[in-house]
């Protein structure tokens, strides 16, 4: 039985169910870690079939479904091996309560927060919406560390810097690069949080986690950094990494270790 986390992985995986319909179980069952975040699971609470509800079970893993009220939309997971002290999915707003973009878990050593944060849209219709989830979040971060060291993992629907897209000057103002989305993100970051990949490969290029289906973007490698594993500056960190051999989904996984 496993008493401590030492690796993280979080995964959009774009449809729980059609994702274990392709690779899902080998990636599963081929890879280590204790803890598996996922974002827009795409189950609604009422209505998660019995065998993603008991998915991981035999593997020794507990399993937190957190759908959205709105089926096909959404939604969060987390299989942990670790049983959490404590679990929660609100972060105080409706908007994004209903939608089930957060759940956090008290372990003994730190909390994790698993995070799918809202897209802007491509017309930008949602931005203000996104700033004050980035700010609710902010603070819900703060008012844990109060407490103890947070990871906070997800996707988080941002590149922060040029490096983190393949083509930024192409994207300066559209969804996912506008100047309040990254404002967004240095907030988390100058408020004490670490950007784990970023820490460990401050100039590593041409590491993405999100590539567009149109244009044949994947193949040639034309993505953006929008997925992260965010720690407190307390909490010691081994190494972290992208997944890009991962397939299955638009995204691939990340991964922290602790």
């Amino acid at each position: 039985m496993v008493s401590k986390i030492n690796k993280i992985i979080s995964w959009n995986v774009n449809g729980i169910r059609a994702i274990m319909k392709k690779n899902f179980m080998e990636f599963f069952n081929d890879t280590d870690f204790d803890v598996l975040c996922l974002q827009e699971i795409k189950v609604h609470n009422d209505d998660i079939p019995d065998d993603i509800k008991q998915f991981g079970g035999l593997q020794g893993f507990n399993n937190y479904w957190n759908g959205a009220d709105r089926k096909g939309y959404s939604g969060t997971a987390i299989l942990t091996k670790v049983k959490p002290i404590s679990y929660e999915t609100k972060l105080g707003d409706d908007r994004f309560d209903l939608e089930g973009r957060i759940q956090i878990m008290e372990f003994e050593e730190f909390y994790l927060i698993n995070t799918y944060v809202p897209n802007v849209k491509n017309d930008l219709s949602r931005l203000e919406e996104r700033e004050e989830f980035d700010e609710l979040m902010r603070l819900k971060v703060k008012e844990l560390e109060n407490k103890k060291p947070v990871v906070l993992c997800g996707d988080m629907n941002v590149a922060h810097e040029e490096i983190d897209l393949a083509r930024p000057k192409a994207n300066i103002g559209n969804a996912g690069f506008t100047d309040e989305e990254r404002a967004g993100m240095s907030n988390y970051i100058e408020s004490g949080l670490v950007d784990t990949f970023r820490y460990f490969y401050p100039d590593k290029t041409d590491e993405y986690s999100w590539w567009s289906y149109r244009g044949g973007a994947r193949d040639r490698n034309v993505g953006w950094r929008i997925d992260y594993c965010l720690v407190s500056k307390n909490l010691k960190i081994k190494d972290a990494g992208i997944m890009q051999e991962v397939v299955g989904s638009d995204h691939c996984p990340i991964w922290v270790e602790l």
